[in-house]
Parts: C-alpha cells; structure tokens; sequence
C-alpha cells in the first residue's frame, strides 16, 4: 500500500511537471527577473535621474503640475520617489475614466522626455497574465500555480531520502548528473518554492474562491473591497468648485503617526470639489506585511485629518504577510539578490526536471536511429521554453537601445520583439529537432544567447555612454549592474552551448551502468528499476 501510494505520487509528479513545465518555467524566470523590476526600469529609461529630494517637495511639484494639466480628473494618484524608483510618477483618471500616466523629474517637476519603456513591469505583469487579456492570463497562471503546489507536495513523498541524495553529486554521469542537480536545487530552496507557490495562491485568492464573496454580495464585489479596505472607499463629488488645500503638511502629519514608516501613495478624490478627499498609503517597502488597509484619510479643502485606519484583522495580517513575502518589497540589496538566486533555484529545478523526463525516455531508443515524434516534440518545446526564452529576454533589451527613442507605441514595439524572437526560437527548434537534431538546437540558441548577453554592456556603453558614465561618477551601481549581471548570464550561456558541442548519437550513446560491474544497462533490463529506487522523484511506474 505504502509503495503503491508512493508510486502514485511519482506519476503524478512526472506528469503534473511535464504538462505545466514550460509554463512553469517562464513563470519562474519572469518572476525572479520582477525581483529586480525597479533596476530593469532605470536601465531601460536612464534618462530618469535620481534626485535627493524631501517628500514634501516632491508631493508639492507633483500637485502643481496636476493643478495645471489634469485639473478636472476624478482621481490623482502620486507615486513618491525612492532609493530603487528615481521617478515622481503621476496618473491620473480622467473625466472620460481614461487612465494616464507621467514621469517628473523629483527636483524641477517638469515631464522627463524618457524614452517610452515597459521595462521591468513588463516581465512582472507577464509573470501573472502572461501577456493575455483580463482574466484569463492570470487564471492560467493560478492554475500552474496550483499544480506546482502539487508538484513539490508529491515530490516530497515519493523521495524517501531526499535530505540525503541533497548531499550526492555525480559529475559527468549523463543522466544520474542532472538528477543529483535537480534533487539539489529543490532541496536547497524547498523552504522558498512553498512559500512562494502557496503565496500566489493567496494573492488571487479572491478570484480563484469567489464563492464566499459571492454569496455575500452578490455581482457587487466593489461593495466587498470598500469594506475591506474603507480608506480608499471614494465619496461622491459635491459638484461645488474648491481649492485643493497643500498636501505637503499632510505628509508632516503622517510623519508624526508613522514615525517609521514612509508614505509611498498620495491618492486624492475629486481634486478642486468641495467634496475632495486626499488619502495617504504607507510604502510597502517598509514592513514585510503589505498592509494596504494602513491610510490617513484628510480633508481635501481643510487638511483636516479625518480618519486613520489600520489593518488589524489576523486574516488580512496573514494575508498581507504572504503577499510581502512573495513580492519581497521589503528586501534590502543583499536579501534581494538571494530572492533572485532562490527564483534562479526554482527555475532550474523546472528545467532540470523537463530534461530529465526527456533524457530517461530516450535512453530506451539509443540504439534506433528512430526517435519518436512525441520525444522530438518534447525536445524542441524544451529548448524554446528555456533557451528560445532566454534569447527573447536579451532581444527586449537590445530592442530598448536600438528602437528609436521617438518611435510612435515604442514599448509594444518592445514587447513584440520580445515575442517575434521567442517564436523564430520555436521555429528554429523545430526545423533543427526534426531534421537534425536537438543538441544542434541547443548549441546554436545557447551560443547566440551567451553571444547577445555578453555585448550588451558594449551596446549599452555605445548607446547610453553618457548616462553610463554619468551613474559611475556618481556611485550609482544599477546601470553597470544590470550590464554586469548580463555579462555574467551571457558566461553561463556560453558554458552551456558548450557542453552541448558534439554529435548527438554519441551523446545519446552515453548508457548508465550497474552498480556493481559497470556494464552498461538495456533499455528494458531490470537495472533500470535501479536508477528509479536511487532518484524516486523522477519514478514512473511500468
């Protein structure tokens, strides 16, 4: 009972890996490349320099401009610049409920003429909508959330000793090799992939379980967020013309009720009515909760404090625990750079585990000259998810330095090189995989990568060079940073075309051996149950 439960649970970690681990894996990468969402941005618009600006000065600039270029919107919004964000970003919603968007320069308060850039937020937003329309891009996202739940949760119990393989390691032993590696890259990190998976479960929780909301309240499940978090709850307009009063005192009165703590949003309801109200959010950055219920609610015309609230439920606590944990805010520079290697971690502990798969299965035709069409189609789908994305990533940057700075819709121009390269990936792997080979695949993708990767500081100094130069000078380490750790990717990659140099068929030849006399093992002899018992998480039953 025991062993065939155990056994159960092999297959279902097989196969709840195969089906979601191409997706899995771009999730993966994208998610931790969103660790350093910030820095990608500055990179990708370095005409934004950062200022040592109080935050009273820049809510004051801030207000002007809105004042002047958005005064009858419904709603502003003011995103307070910071050490990771140079930027005084502005939006606003407009009478038509159109939503827009400008970059200040925190020291003149005038428009920064940057170039136009998704830039980190687009590996962010595609990390949990996968580039698809509202909702379905993050129902699909739920989904492979849920099954690498599952995933982990069955390979913990089909592994019997995987504390103890966590210290086996075979070099250059074909397969037995990157079994050990992905037993490690799991085991190392395991305490992350489960926070990380069971988080994103409970960030969508409200969309995933509705039931609750919706028995409660029906199709207005605005009226169930207005409960749960009244401070931004917004008061109709009074129709009545008044002055906006300074929100720049408001902020010294925030100062005094969070003594440790920043105020990160200024959100003001119905600027110049009577009726304005200005709403004061604590920056995220500052706790590991994300408490979004914590607001200072004033008097839009007076400057009266109205209201203060603060999230003390334990369900939105933990709630807002798991959220801070996930999206890890509140890391400082060394805690973030080991949030991006844990996400290296898990996204190689995907990779592995898809190359695994398909190297146990060829093993059984070595000596064919046939490969099955499913095994074909496995391989290239492998090398498009995990190479074909990594030269799509390079090909987003290259694009944000060559596209020209005045090109009409240049961040979708961005975004579509992103996807024009990943599918010439896919192609290319499909074309090498069935009338070659994919180790040829492998070699050429992983070459150009390593090729693009290591250039792009060359690219950058050529392109940006004053900017480049002017962060140098200053101490400002996140231009040549995002360079350095391209350089260093780009080593990597070339590492791994490497390895895959070669002819295909003796690479397939590479047979594993018995434990005791190191002959090599048929496709079908008993042995294999061998290497199966040794590395249970990878198990199949036959």
């Amino acid at each position: 009972m025991k062993e065939g439960f155990r056994q159960a649970m092999a297959w279902l970690h097989t196969w709840a890996g195969l089906t979601f681990g191409w997706l899995l894996f771009a999730i993966f990468l994208t998610g931790t490349l969103s660790y350093f969402k910030e820095e990608i941005t500055q990179w990708t618009q370095p005409e934004i320099v950062p200022h040592q600006v109080s935050a009273a000065a820049s809510v004051d600039r801030a207000q002007q401009w809105l004042q002047q270029n958005a005064g009858d919107a419904r709603r502003w919004f003011i995103n307070l610049p910071d050490e990771r964000t140079p930027e005084l970003a502005v939006s606003w919603t407009n009478a038509k409920g159109r939503f827009e968007r400008k970059s200040l320069d925190s020291l003149s308060g005038v428009p920064v003429q940057a170039r136009e850039s998704s830039g980190g937020e687009f590996f962010y937003r595609f990390h949990f909508q996968l580039q698809m329309p509202y909702p379905w891009g993050r129902w699909l996202a739920s989904l492979a959330a849920m099954v690498m739940f599952v995933a982990l949760v069955s390979g913990i119990i089909t592994h019997k000793k995987i504390f103890k393989e966590f210290f086996t390691f075979r070099p250059r032993k074909g397969q037995r090799t990157w079994l050990d590696g992905h037993n490690a890259v799991a085991v190392l990190v395991l305490p992350f992939h489960l926070m990380i998976t069971y988080s994103s479960l409970v960030i969508f929780m409200t969309m995933i379980m509705p039931l609750s909301i919706l028995t409660t309240y029906g199709k207005d499940t605005q009226t169930f967020f207005d409960d749960l978090f009244p401070a931004f709850k917004s008061a109709p307009a009074a129709g009545t013309h008044a002055t906006l009063a300074p929100l720049s005192p408001m902020l010294e009165v925030a100062r005094e009720k969070w003594p440790n703590e920043r105020v990160g949003l200024v959100t003001v309801n119905n600027p110049g009515d009577a009726g304005a109200s200005v709403t004061l959010t604590a920056s995220g950055a500052d706790h590991i909760a994300h408490q979004p219920g914590t607001a200072l609610t004033f008097d839009g015309v007076t400057g009266e404090l109205k209201n203060e609230t603060r999230m003390s439920a334990a369900s939105l606590l933990l709630a807002g625990g798991l959220y801070g944990l996930h999206m890890g805010h509140f890391a400082g520079p060394f805690l973030r750079w080991l949030y991006f290697l844990c996400g290296v971690g898990g996204t190689a502990m995907i990779g592995t585990g898809l190359v695994i798969w398909l190297g146990k299965r060829r093993l059984k035709h070595a000596r064919s000259d046939v490969i099955p069409f499913e095994l074909r189609l496995v391989e290239m789908l492998n090398i498009a998810s995990m190479s074909g994305l990594m030269l799509a990533i390079v090909s987003f940057f290259w694009a944000n330095r060559l596209l020209p700075v005045g090109l009409a819709g240049r961040s979708d121009w961005e975004v579509k090189t992103f996807f024009c390269v990943w599918g010439l990936a896919l192609l290319h792997a499909l074309a090498r995989v069935f009338l070659r080979d994919g180790r040829t695949a492998w070699r050429e993708q992983l070459t150009l990568a390593a090729l693009l990767f290591c250039s792009l500081p060359v690219l950058d100094a050529v392109t940006a060079g004053s900017y480049l130069r002017l962060s140098l000078e200053q101490g400002r380490w996140v231009l040549p940073g995002v360079d350095l750790t391209a350089l260093a990717t780009g080593l990597f990659m070339a590492w791994g075309a490497l390895r895959f140099r070669g002819d295909g068929k003796a690479a397939l030849a590479v047979r594993p051996t018995t434990p005791s006399t190191g002959e090599p093992l048929s496709p079908d002899a008993p042995g294999d149950r061998v290497i199966a018992t040794r590395t249970p998480i990878v198990q199949e039953p036959r």
